[in-house]
């Protein structure tokens, strides 16, 4: 056999291999992994961005989420809804768009490839991880069947469904699932058990916490009393508390009925830990003292009970585990070479880039590794996938259009819009100090039961805001503390309530 036969046939055997491996495989120009905030986000992005392109959006459950009822409350900030819909919604609303549902089995990152659950293979130009968090259980849980978790819609139905019969619920953790769980289940004792020194720390600081106490059994607030202003310093290096951590996802809540069959109490249990968790016979034997409250009649016997750090043991109905989140990251790495954060997040350069080429990541899967401004930093909730998910299809269309991009304005200062015991909060830069080594001021008006204003100076300079309540303060404060003016001459007068300083710094 001539060497040019030799040739031919394994040419052809090349092409016959080429076409075996990629019979099954469908192209497309951008593909989008992940259903939540981030993911449908950014595919909205890319159809507006590039109509013409074939973007594939794959996700594991059988609804998506979506940004509805967007209301602007400043520059950076947006207050918005956030629905469950059918994926016909989307590619309705973007024609180019095709969603499947299906989950990723391994990612090919060299040759651009995505191995599916179902068999299939996807190939992609640029492809971007938006998978989200899994909840953080309570490490003594186990498999118990006691412990419970909220993330999804799912979650959130056996949760619902467990509470008809429930007479008490050990709910742990403080971010914001917790805090809102704690305030709209009725009918219920709430044993809340918190590692911290006051509730909702994740977000809010002591002060706030006392003015949101009255409601945590939905006391009637007496008529607001005159506004007070006070200031006050804070040194960390006295031991003052830095505040880390993020929670989930808006308005879980709505339109849900979370009610026992009981009265409704809460127990705050502060700086503790869930120690163990026992079952009736385990409390026999062992011989633990069960803690009752004044609330409980006789001795009742609970299907489960929970001892904590401080040696109380209580007996319940179920546990909620609500500790945070951990990235999602794992089903991507075998055979790549991605860069992990310590948390477990791919990390991200300033244009959503991941370690390996043509692979960005968004939202909670992710974790920013480029010099970060002075007053934005990463919290996993849903404000922030939404702007990364959008920043995320820009940057991805640009490396395919070769136009520039720049980073987005997003990301120059923190913001935060929430509902916390019904009552609106507005976090904006370093509302609570967040990252300031030497020592800086404290400006706080409230009024009991209306508002609750914070701001946090440094050297007359504002470094961050917390706003409770119906302020309209947001925009003025995004803008000082963009702007970095200087208000020493205003001293506390800056908060005083008859001033108008929305409209003296418009």
């Amino acid at each position: 056999m001539n060497s040019s036969s030799e040739e031919h046939q394994i040419k052809v055997k090349k092409q016959k291999t080429y076409v075996e491996e990629h019979e099954d495989m469908e192209e497309y120009t951008y593909i989008v992994v992940g259903g939540g905030i981030a993911g449908v986000t950014c595919a909205e992005h890319l159809y507006i961005l590039d109509p013409e392109a074939q973007t594939l959006l794959l996700t594991a459950s059988y609804l998506i989420k979506a940004v509805t009822n967007v209301l602007p409350l400043t520059k950076t900030l947006d207050a918005f809804d956030v629905e469950e819909q059918p994926p016909d919604e989307l590619v309705s609303r973007c024609p180019s768009v095709t969603v499947k549902r299906d989950a990723v089995l391994q990612l090919d990152a060299k040759n651009k490839v995505i191995h599916t659950t179902s068999g299939k293979k996807f190939k992609y130009e640029k492809l971007c991880i938006c998978s989200g968090a899994h909840p953080k259980v309570i490490p003594v849980a186990g498999s118990s069947p006691y412990v419970l978790w909220i993330r999804d819609t799912e979650s959130v139905g056996q949760f619902q469904a467990r509470m008809a019969d429930a007479k008490r619920i050990v709910i742990v953790g403080n971010g914001g699932i917790a805090t809102e769980m704690v305030y709209e289940v009725t009918g219920i004792e709430v044993i809340w058990a918190i590692k911290d020194k006051y509730m909702t720390a994740n977000f809010i600081d002591p002060g706030a916490a006392e003015f949101f106490r009255p409601e945590l059994c939905r006391e009637k607030v007496k008529k607001a009393v005159p506004l007070k202003r006070l200031k006050y310093t804070i040194d960390k290096a006295n031991g003052d508390i830095p505040v880390m951590g993020g929670a989930l996802g808006p308005d879980w809540h709505e339109k849900l009925e979370l009610k026992g069959d009981n009265f409704h109490r809460v127990i705050l249990e502060k700086e503790v830990e869930v120690a163990c968790i026992l079952s009736p016979e385990e409390v026999k034997k062992l011989g633990k003292t069960v803690t009752s409250t004044k609330f409980e009649e006789g001795s009742t016997e609970w299907p489960v009970y929970v001892e904590l750090t401080n040696g109380k043991v209580y007996g319940c109905n179920f546990i909620v585990s609500a500790t945070g989140v951990v990235p999602n990251s794992k089903d991507f790495l075998a055979g790549n070479n991605f860069s992990l954060s310590p948390e477990g997040g791919f990390l991200v350069d300033d244009k959503m880039q991941t370690t390996e080429k043509d692979v960005y990541a968004a939202g909670d899967v992710c974790t920013p590794n480029w010099e970060l401004s002075p007053h934005w930093f990463q919290m996993r909730l849903w404000t922030q996938a939404r702007q990364m998910g959008s920043y995320a299809a820009k940057c991805m269309w640009s490396s395919v259009s070769g136009e520039e991009m720049y980073m987005d304005f997003c990301f120059e200062l923190f913001c935060h819009a929430t509902k916390f015991f019904g009552k609106k909060v507005i976090l904006l830069g370093l509302y609570n100090g967040q990252g300031l080594e030497s020592k800086y001021e404290v400006l706080l008006r409230y009024s009991e039961g209306v508002e609750y204003i914070k701001c946090v100076m440094v050297d007359g300079r504002m470094q961050g805001a917390l706003m409770i309540g119906e302020t309209d303060l947001e925009e003025t404060f995004e803008n000082l503390i963009l702007n970095q003016m200087d208000l020493s001459e205003f001293g506390e007068d800056l908060l005083n309530p008859d001033i108008d300083i929305e409209d003296y710094f418009d």
